[in-house]
């Protein structure tokens, strides 16, 4: 029998690719989205798609009434970095309190398993040039807080009431789906490659690089860009771990090597053909100059394969999205 999957938080950026990937893969999607940061364009039209927010408590439980989920892959949380230092108490409410009232439907209704979209932010500044999962969790900022809230919520369930979890720590998420009909639109956009690519396309004056004199090869920040499409198959691969054996775990999501902000203007400039003004100034406060995965784990145990190791081949995909859709889904 067909398995049906809720995502929450499934017409996002990630979730939108993950809802793809599982009907590949035969799942029945059902998403629940607010619609707050989500787009309903993304949605695919065989799916069931409920505008729910997770602190409305009775619509929650009447969509599980409803409905037999066999697991759940949550996505709804606010992400902006930023944002959550000036907003904690939104961020503590949306991600965390209103999690709990999901974890608590899935009790209620025994759906005993859920895949949790966390983030490398729970390691806060980084010990050495590579992050495995066992690094000190202390995270600089209330978003980064407000995922190892939940991290150390889902524990909890685990050891009280049975509850099987993985939570997928990413690093940064890029580019878009090879068809080009779902990919990055945040607004605000915060996101080095979409920045970038905004300013190709005439929508921004310039890019900046915050900090030349970096430790690093060419003094820029160094990041682990990771293709948007290879953590939804990690999904997957985490999907199918919990169904075949149900153990709990945690795992570190990306390319495993890092490029700098230099190397992503360069390649934007090759994949694109053109040239845009690039402005270099000051760090910003709280960059570490490094920040790249050991997703060892990921591949030894998901048995995990990241297709897209270059940024060039990440930044293709992006381009061909952010040129087809300029303004993003409201062309």
């Amino acid at each position: 029998m067909t398995k049906h999957i809720l995502v929450t938080g499934g017409a996002g950026y990630i979730g939108s690719h993950v809802v793809r990937k599982l009907i590949d893969n035969g799942y029945t999607v059902s998403i629940l989205d607010n619609l707050i940061n989500g787009n309903k364009e993304s949605v695919p039209s065989e799916v069931a798609f409920y505008k729910i927010d997770l602190g409305d408590i009775s619509e929650l439980r009447k969509l599980f009434d409803e409905n037999n989920f066999d697991a759940v892959m949550h996505f709804a949380a606010f992400i902006e970095a930023g944002v959550s230092m000036k907003k904690p108490a939104e961020f503590f409410a949306n991600n965390c309190i209103n999690g709990s009232y999901l974890l608590n439907e899935m009790l209620r209704h025994g759906v005993k398993k859920i895949i949790f979209s966390s983030t490398a932010a729970v390691y806060g500044n980084p010990i050495g040039n590579k992050i495995k999962e066992d690094h000190p969790l202390n995270p600089v900022n209330h978003y980064g807080r407000t995922k190892l809230i939940f991290e150390e919520l889902l524990r909890m369930y685990k050891e009280s009431y049975d509850l099987e979890y993985i939570a997928l720590r990413y690093f940064n998420a890029s580019g878009a789906d090879e068809s080009a009909e779902i990919g990055e639109d945040h607004d605000p956009e915060t996101h080095l490659i979409p920045l970038v690519l905004k300013t190709v396309l005439g929508e921004r004056e310039n890019i900046k690089i915050f900090g030349t004199d970096y430790g690093t090869p060419d003094g820029t920040c160094v990041r682990d860009y990771i293709h948007v499409n290879d953590l939804a198959n990690a999904h997957i691969l985490a999907l199918e771990r919990l169904f075949k054996n149900g153990e709990s775990d945690v795992f570190n999501l990306g390319n495993g090597k890092g490029f700098s902000v230099e190397q992503v203007i360069d390649s934007a400039k090759k994949i694109t053909g053109k040239d845009f003004k690039v402005i270099k100034t000051n760090r910003r406060k709280g960059d570490p100059a490094v920040l790249v995965a050991d997703s060892t784990k990921a591949r030894d145990i998901l048995k995990w394969n990241p297709k897209y190791t270059s940024i060039d081949d990440i930044i293709k995909t992006a381009w061909r999205w952010h040129k087809k859709h300029p303004n993003g889904y409201n062309n």
